[in-house]
């Protein structure tokens, strides 16, 4: 009833349809009974003794039986579309509410969820919850009902024979019971995490096959994949084969009405010598009884599909449930943007260590902080606490003097522009990836940026210029390419705070000077957090700071630095010793 009410409310104005269809389907399903009926008058008619029988009464009795078998098709058809209306809409709409609660999920929730499980919880799981609807649904009234209208017709006809059709039908319901228990539902939550879990290192599987073929590796370089696999396999065999002698037992007994009702109406026969009657009664039983083994089959499968329905809602609800940002009552509006760092911790969830440990500092408005440091050390951890990608454990991040907590989150996002190190560019055209910055721009706006962004050789040699498609059945940038496109969109935006993380790591001599000159012009004048490796990019920043272990271990000026001979110094010994470093050839004194 939980899993049914949960659907109701993605309804919409279409929750009538689903009692509905109940109702066509248990009309469809009583209607399919009365040619059996029927069948059993015209065989009565014929079993009149002296061969005095009605043709018209047979006639009669045919032409309804014929009748009610077509409308009994014309009920279950009409079940069937208001089903699939129904369930149409609460497809779309699960589908919708969804992706309106992801897009408003704070960003740290992406870094806790792949895309592939993402889509597998939402795309299949609303697919699974629109079989059951469209398909399983509609027979759950006329599963409970048909089994009960045909065990009332068997007493009233010969309570004895009803008797006999009882125990195959208690046999099998109590097989089923057993199937159909606490190892049954442990088996679907298994299933269904398995799905998942296939779902996500096939994605990540896909993404990395130029790895994979660079290197001339197979699918067993991807062991996470393989072995999920490996794992669903043996889960769905081992299921398979617990089950084997059950459903084996449960098929025989269903199907073996005709087993029990042989014997006692020859036993019958025997007794009370009224052999027409028995028959008859015999005739219709054998006509009835596959009703019995219908309904308690489709019971089974709704069952099951209910359970695989109530799974996916409830796996829906648990990723969408995940705690949004608090939003203050009342927002400050931002009128200065230093930012500033007061005693802040963070862990992330799930964790037991700290990520950032009592980290204090501040940017003045105008000027650039660098954060260098070893991988892993809490770096982009640091600069995603200042939009919010996640909230702080203790202290807090302050933007003009304002905790970023009471500052409208829209706002917060406008006055802050972003360029990571993994560029993420939209499969559409080179104007609409630039736009995406300030929607509202002119061309003239949008042409100083790309200028200002080093773009412009990479707009004039592509075949429609700005409206070049790019990505998937379009042309295909390069990483430093893709980077600069990225910066384009960031001066447009024009942001008054400026987040670094990155932007020259991977990318090749020539494009990082490109991309170096559109950075001095995407900072001038901003308040600029710079996170970086390569120490070159950094060394005229107003303030340095060196993250060790989530802390701060030094900080000043590229100069100071050098003078106190820490950690900074080592640092920058290797990388001069890096760039240094070449490969010569070997020449053969001999």
């Amino acid at each position: 009833m939980n899993t049914l009410k949960k659907l109701q409310h993605y309804m919409g104005n279409r929750k009538a349809l689903l009692p509905v269809s109940m109702a066509l389907s248990v009309l469809s399903s009583l209607t399919g009974m009365l040619p059996y009926i029927l069948i059993w008058l015209i065989v009565r008619e014929l079993f009149k003794s002296g061969n005095i029988y009605s043709y018209n009464n047979i006639t009669t009795y045919a032409w309804w039986a014929v009748g009610l078998a077509v409308g009994s098709v014309i009920l279950y058809f009409a079940a069937l579309m208001s089903s699939h209306l129904a369930a149409f809409r609460v497809e779309s709409n699960l589908r919708r509410e969804a992706m309106n609660k992801i897009v408003n999920m704070p960003l740290g929730f992406f870094d806790n969820n792949t895309s592939g499980r993402i889509r597998k919880i939402i795309d299949d799981n609303a697919s699974i919850t629109h079989g059951f609807m469209a398909h399983q649904l509609p027979d759950l009234a006329a599963t409970i009902l048909v089994p009960i209208v045909a065990a009332v017709l068997i007493f009233i006809f010969d309570w004895r024979l009803g008797l006999a059709c009882i125990v195959p039908v208690i046999i099998s319901m109590l097989v089923m019971s057993f199937m159909m228990g606490t190892k049954g539902q442990k088996f679907m939550k298994n299933y269904m995490t398995s799905l998942e879990e296939m779902n996500t290192e096939a994605v990540e599987y896909v993404r990395g096959i130029p790895v994979v073929k660079v290197f001339q590796q197979t699918i067993y370089s991807f062991k996470n994949f393989f072995n999920s696999i490996m794992n669903y396999k043996k889960m769905v065999f081992n299921y398979t084969k617990m089950w084997e002698n059950p459903m084996s037992i449960y098929t025989v007994i269903i199907n073996s009405f005709v087993f029990f009702l042989a014997p006692l109406a020859i036993f019958l026969i025997g007794n009370s010598g009224n052999y027409a009657e028995v028959l008859l009664n015999f005739f219709l039983f054998i006509l009835i009884t596959p009703v019995f083994s219908q309904s308690i089959m489709k019971s089974m499968y709704l069952n099951q599909a209910l359970g695989q329905a109530g799974e996916a809602i409830g796996r829906l609800d648990n990723l969408t449930s995940y705690d949004n940002l608090p939003v203050a009552s009342n927002t400050e509006s931002i009128k200065n943007f230093s930012i500033q760092f007061d005693k802040v911790y963070f862990r992330y969830p799930e964790t037991s260590q700290n990520a950032v440990n009592n980290i204090s500092f501040t940017i003045p408005q105008g000027k650039t902080v660098a954060l260098v440091g070893a991988s892993g050390g809490g770096k982009t951890t640091i600069a995603r606490l200042i939009p919010r990608f996640w909230e702080v454990t203790e202290g807090q991040v302050m933007i003009g003097g304002i905790n970023v907590k009471n500052i409208d989150h829209k706002e917060l996002m406008n006055r802050i522009s972003f360029v990571f190190q993994n560029t993420k560019l939209f499969k559409a055209t080179l104007l609409e990836n630039i736009k995406y910055g300030n929607n509202e721009a002119t061309m003239e706006e949008i042409e100083q940026a790309i200028d200002m962004a080093q773009c412009r050789e990479i707009i004039d040699k592509q075949p429609l210029g700005l409206y070049t498609k790019i990505g998937t059945e379009g042309t295909y940038l390069s990483g430093g390419e893709q980077q600069r496109i990225a910066l384009a969109r960031a001066i447009l935006k024009n942001a008054p705070i400026v987040i670094l993380d990155e932007a020259t790591a991977f990318t090749d001599p020539e494009n990082e000077h490109l991309i170096r000159q559109a950075m001095q012009e995407l900072t001038k004048g901003k308040t600029v957090l710079m996170i970086a490796h390569r120490l070159s990019s950094i060394i005229n920043a107003d303030n340095i700071i060196v993250i060790d272990k989530g802390r701060i271990a030094e900080q000043g000026s590229h100069s100071e630095l050098i003078n106190q001979k820490g950690i900074y110094n080592n640092m920058w010994n290797e990388y001069q010793q890096s760039i240094r470093w070449t490969i010569e050839k070997e020449v053969d004194h001999a």
